[in-house]
C-alpha cells in the first residue's frame, strides 16, 4: 500500500502539472542526519533534489511530497552504490513521513511563512561483500578478466563495469557479436552477502573481413589500407579497429574517423569494416604569437598542405619574426622556414622531414644570420619510445663581442625520446624524456675541432589532486659539449642559461660566465632544474608558483659552476586547447644588467 500511494502522488504531480497543486507553496529547510560515513552524507546530499532545489524552484505540497519520494528513491541507489544493500533512508517533513495521509493536508493548512522542517537519516546498517561470482556462457578457452572477487565489498561501480569490460574482452578475442547481461544480485541480507551473475551470450568467433572507405576526396586509398595496420581475415578486435582510426586520425587529413564494422556476418563467415572520414580542408593559414620580457615578441604565420601528393604528405611554410622588443635580443630579426614531412616512410610509422630555414636574430649573447638545411627520419621503438637522426648542415654568421665569426658545419642530431603523458600542452601525469647526441664536423670557416653536444631532459607530473586540479611538475636537464675549447665552440652552439627554457626570473642568456662588457659567454656545461605546482582555481582559472635554478660553467664538466636561483608565480587562463600562461619570476641573485624581474606569456605550461 505505501508502494502503491508513493507512485499515485508521484504521478498526480506529473499528469495534473500546477493546477492540481494547493495555491500556496511550501517553504521548507532541509537537515541531513550524520550517518558516520562522510563519503555516504555527501552523497546523499549531492544527489538530493530537495536540497538542490531548496532556494531556486519553490513547491506546493503535491510536490514537495513527490520530490522527497524520488529523493527516497535515489537514496536507497546510492546506498546500493556503497555496498549497503540492507540500508535504509527515512524522509520526515515536519516530524511526519511521507505515507502519513495526513501530510497532504497539514502542509496545505501551514500559517503563511513558516517552513516546513525535512530531517533526512540514514540507517546504512552493515557493508555487503560479494559472495559468489557467476559468468555462465562464456566460450571454450575464453579466460575472463577478473574484474570482482568474492570477499570485495559489494560497490554498485565494479560490479556494473564488469558487464562492459567483459565485453570488450569477448570482442578483442574475436566474438564480435557477443552480449553480456547487466548483473543480476541476490541480496543474503543474514549474511550481509551479494551474489552477483552474469550471463553472456558470445555468438560465433569471427575474423576482419573486407575493408572500404567511405568520404575519400583526394587521399589514397591504398596508402591508407597500408597505413592502418589491419588486416582482412586477422582475428577480428575492437582494439585493433580503434588504434586504426587513431592511426588515421593522427595522420592530420581527417577531421573525424567513424569506423563502422557490419551489424551481420558475411556469407564467407567474417564482418566486413567501413571506415566513414572527413577530409580536412587541404589547405591551413595559422597565426602565432608569444611574449617574455627577455626574448620579447614573435609573431608568426604559417601556410600549410596537407597532403601534397595524396599520401598524408605536409608541406609547410613559417614565417615569423623575433626579437620584437625584448631586454635579451638587440634587434628584430626573422625565422624563415619550410619543412615538408612524409608518414609512413619505406615502413609503417617512420616520417622523412626534411627542412630549409633561414633566420636573423640579435641576442645579447650574439648575432647570429644563418641557413640551416637538414633531413630526419624519425621512427617509433615502441608505443612510448621514438628515435630520430638525419644530417644537418648549417653555413653561418655569428658576431660575439664584436667579432665575426663564420662557420660551415655538418651534423648528425641523433635524439631519444620518451614520453608518457597525457597531454601535450597541460601534461597531468606521466614522464618526458629525452637524450640528442650530435657530433659536428666543421667543414670550413673559423671552427678547427670536431665536437659531440650531448644534452638530456626529463620531466615529470604528480597529481596531488583528483582530475589533475593540483599537479606537482619537475623538469631536470643536464648537457655537456665535448671535444674542443669554449672559443673553438661557435657561439650559437654553446649552452647558455636564464629565461623561460631554463631559469626564469634572469634575463635571456645571462646566467653563466659573461665577458669583462657583461656580454654572456656561452659555455661547454649545463645543468638546470624547475620545480612548480599548478592549482586550478575555479573552472578556468589557475596560480603556479615555482623555483628554477641551474648554471652554465666553461668546462665540459656539469655541477661545478655557480648556482642562480629564480622564483616567481604564474597565472593560467585554461581554454578548450590549452592554459594561457602568465609567468612572473625575479632573480634571488642580481647579475649585471638585469632588469629585477621578467615576464613570460605564452600557450601551454612552461614544460
Amino acid at each position: 500500500m505505501r508502494r502503491c500511494q508513493k507512485y499515485l502522488i508521484a504521478g498526480l504531480c506529473v499528469i495534473l502539472g500546477p493546477a492540481a497543486y494547493a495555491a500556496e507553496t511550501v517553504h521548507y529547510t532541509v537537515t541531513f542526519q550524520p550517518s558516520g560515513d562522510a563519503k555516504l552524507d555527501t552523497l546523499l546530499k549531492q544527489t538530493s533534489s530537495l536540497a538542490s532545489l531548496q532556494k531556486g524552484v519553490p513547491a506546493a505540497p503535491f510536490a514537495l511530497i513527490g520530490r522527497a519520494q524520488a529523493d527516497t528513491d535515489q537514496f536507497t541507489v546510492v546506498l546500493h552504490s556503497l555496498g549497503y544493500d540492507a540500508g535504509t533512508v527515512t524522509v520526515t517533513i515536519d516530524g511526519m513521513t511521507l505515507s502519513d495521509p495526513a501530510l497532504f493536508d497539514h502542509l496545505q493548512q501551514a500559517p503563511a511563512g513558516e517552513s516546513a522542517k525535512i530531517l533526512i537519516t540514514a540507517h546504512p546498517g552493515a557493508v555487503f561483500r560479494l559472495g559468489r561470482v557467476d559468468v555462465t556462457g562464456l566460450p571454450p578457452g575464453f579466460k575472463p578478466p577478473a574484474l570482482v572477487k568474492p570477499g570485495q565489498e559489494a560497490l554498485a561501480a565494479p560490479i556494473l563495469a564488469v558487464t562492459p569490460a567483459l565485453r570488450t574482452a569477448l570482442h578483442n578475442e574475436g566474438y564480435a557479436f557477443a552480449s553480456v547481461s547487466e548483473p543480476q544480485a541476490v541480496a543474503v541480507p543474514a549474511a550481509h552477502r551479494l551474489d552477483v551473475s552474469y550471463q553472456v551470450t558470445a555468438g560465433p568467433r569471427v575474423k576482419i573481413g573486407p575493408i572500404r572507405f567511405s568520404g575519400l576526396t583526394r587521399t589514397n586509398e591504398a596508402f591508407l589500407r597500408r597505413h592502418i595496420a589491419l588486416q582482412e581475415g586477422q582475428t577480428y578486435s575492437d582494439t585493433a579497429i580503434t588504434a586504426a582510426r587513431d592511426s588515421l586520425l593522427n595522420l592530420g587529413v581527417f577531421s573525424a574517423v567513424t569506423p563502422l564494422p557490419q551489424d551481420e556476418l558475411a556469407p564467407d563467415g567474417q564482418v566486413p569494416i567501413l571506415f566513414r572520414v572527413t577530409q580536412q580542408k587541404l589547405h591551413a593559414v595559422t597565426f602565432s604569437g608569444s611574449y617574455a620580457t627577455d626574448v620579447g615578441m614573435t609573431i608568426g604565420a604559417s601556410w600549410e598542405n596537407r597532403d601534397l601528393f595524396s599520401h598524408a604528405e605536409t608541406l609547410t611554410f613559417t614565417a615569423a619574426a623575433n626579437g620584437l622588443g625584448g631586454t635579451g635580443t638587440v634587434a628584430p630579426g626573422y625565422d624563415l622556414k619550410a619543412v615538408f614531412a612524409k608518414p609512413d616512410y619505406y615502413m609503417r610509422g617512420q616520417t622523412l622531414t626534411a627542412s630549409l630555414e633561414a633566420l636573423d636574430e640579435s641576442l645579447n649573447a650574439y648575432d647570429r644570420t644563418a641557413i640551416v638545411a637538414g633531413v630526419q627520419v624519425s621512427r617509433p621503438l615502441t608505443p612510448h619510445i621514438t628515435l630520430s637522426t638525419g644530417p644537418r648542415f648549417v653555413t653561418e654568421r655569428v658576431v660575439q663581442n664584436s667579432t665575426a665569426r663564420s662557420y660551415v658545419l655538418a651534423q648528425l642530431p641523433t635524439i631519444l625520446a620518451y614520453n608518457t603523458t597525457d597531454s601535450v600542452l597541460e601534461p597531468t601525469r606521466g614522464v618526458i624524456a629525452s637524450l640528442s647526441l650530435t657530433p659536428t664536423e666543421p667543414l670550413a670557416g673559423t671552427a678547427s675541432a670536431p665536437f659531440l653536444i650531448a644534452y638530456a631532459s626529463a620531466s615529470t607530473y604528480l597529481a596531488v589532486e583528483p582530475k589533475g586540479r593540483g599537479i606537482i611538475a619537475v623538469r631536470g636537464q643536464v648537457g655537456t659539449i665535448q671535444g674542443a675549447s669554449q672559443f673553438q665552440v661557435p657561439a650559437d652552439q654553446r649552452f647558455y642559461a636564464g629565461g623561460s627554457g631554463t631559469v626564469r626570473g634572469y634575463a635571456y642568456q645571462t646566467v653563466g660566465p659573461l665577458f669583462p662588457n657583461d656580454t654572456p659567454e656561452g659555455g661547454l656545461a649545463l645543468d638546470a632544474f624547475s620545480l612548480e605546482f599548478r592549482q586550478h582555481i575555479g573552472k578556468s582559472f589557475g596560480i603556479v608558483p615555482f623555483v628554477d635554478a641551474g648554471q652554465v660553467n666553461t668546462g665540459s664538466t656539469p655541477f661545478t659552476g655557480r648556482m642562480f636561483v629564480g622564483a616567481g608565480l604564474g597565472g593560467r587562463y585554461y581554454t578548450s586547447i590549452g592554459p594561457i600562461r602568465v609567468d612572473f619570476a625575479v632573480p634571488m641573485t642580481r647579475v649585471a644588467g638585469d632588469a629585477g624581474f621578467q615576464i613570460y606569456v605564452g600557450l601551454g605550461e612552461a614544460f
